[in-house]
């Protein structure tokens, strides 16, 4: 399956998010890494819900310092400036973005699963990765940069030797072709529906039912720290995750842990 790259461009971007509640936009050709510039817009004064979109990314990342690349024409990256409430817990706010993701793709036909905390799944695949950062004054927290990368075309998922997880796209899990503005649209019009709902215990169910693994053994690792394995049992209101060790529950917060199925198999 072959695309003609389409940069995109602020007028037709802009056309397409019309209607939502957004607070301003920037879109970019290449950029080295959209939550760098989000941050740097939130220092000076962005305003909530304002979005910054490259067509391309150079230096993107992931959590733990990885790369996270965005071939021009392939894929969506986007960072999503909040301000106000609901920025005291960065287990929500990672939620927020995969759950947006999450609906994107089950509103093109898709059926996501979300690797806590942070990955959106398509047959058991990575299609997407969400990275929260924080903007502080101080002891105050003035904004959060909610970062969401999703590989839409055949062509932006990384290849296996490259990545921990192995990768996917939405047209290569749904056999057909698909325009990124759609996909963006879909995510950013889920984000600001749910963001309202994030601290009510309907974001933590619906979360919770799309979670992968749950109910399977897994395995968090967390560098410096012991493997820790349990059964997934769900999540908790603030977002962290509940696992069943021996003979007791264990409640693991959001953080630079990396989750796999303990029979895992994948290379």
């Amino acid at each position: 399956m072959e695309h003609r790259p389409v940069a995109f461009d602020e007028t037709s971007i802009g056309a397409a998010l019309s209607g939502l509640p957004l607070g301003g936009l920037r879109v970019f050709r290449s950029l080295g890494s959209t939550n760098d510039e989000a941050l740097a817009w939130a220092s000076a004064g962005a305003a909530d819900l304002s979005l910054v979109i490259a067509d391309e990314q150079t230096a993107g990342r992931g959590r733990s310092g990885r790369k996270w690349l965005t071939p021009p024409g392939t894929a969506v990256a986007l960072s999503v400036i909040l301000r106000g409430g609901a920025l005291d817990s960065s287990g929500r706010l990672a939620g927020l973005g995969a759950m947006a993701v999450a609906d994107a793709c089950a509103s093109l036909g898709l059926q996501p699963a979300i690797k806590w905390p942070n990955d959106v799944l398509l047959g058991g695949r990575k299609v997407a990765g969400i990275l929260v950062e924080a903007l502080w004054n101080g002891d105050h927290l003035e904004a959060a940069v909610i970062g969401v990368g999703i590989n839409v075309r055949v062509g932006s998922a990384p290849t296996s030797g490259t990545v921990i997880f192995p990768a996917t796209s939405m047209e290569e899990q749904l056999g057909s072709s698909l325009d990124r503005v759609d996909v963006l649209r879909a995510t950013v019009s889920a984000m600001t529906a749910w963001r309202p709902r994030m601290h009510t215990a309907e974001f933590i169910e619906a979360w919770e039912r799309l979670l992968a693994f749950r109910g399977n053994q897994v395995t968090l690792t967390c560098e410096g720290q012991p493997p820790l394995m349990g059964r997934m049992l769900g999540l908790e209101d603030d977002g962290s995750l509940r696992l069943m060790g021996n003979e007791e529950v264990i409640r693991v917060q959001v953080g630079e842990i990396h989750l796999r199925p303990t029979d895992d198999r994948m290379e």
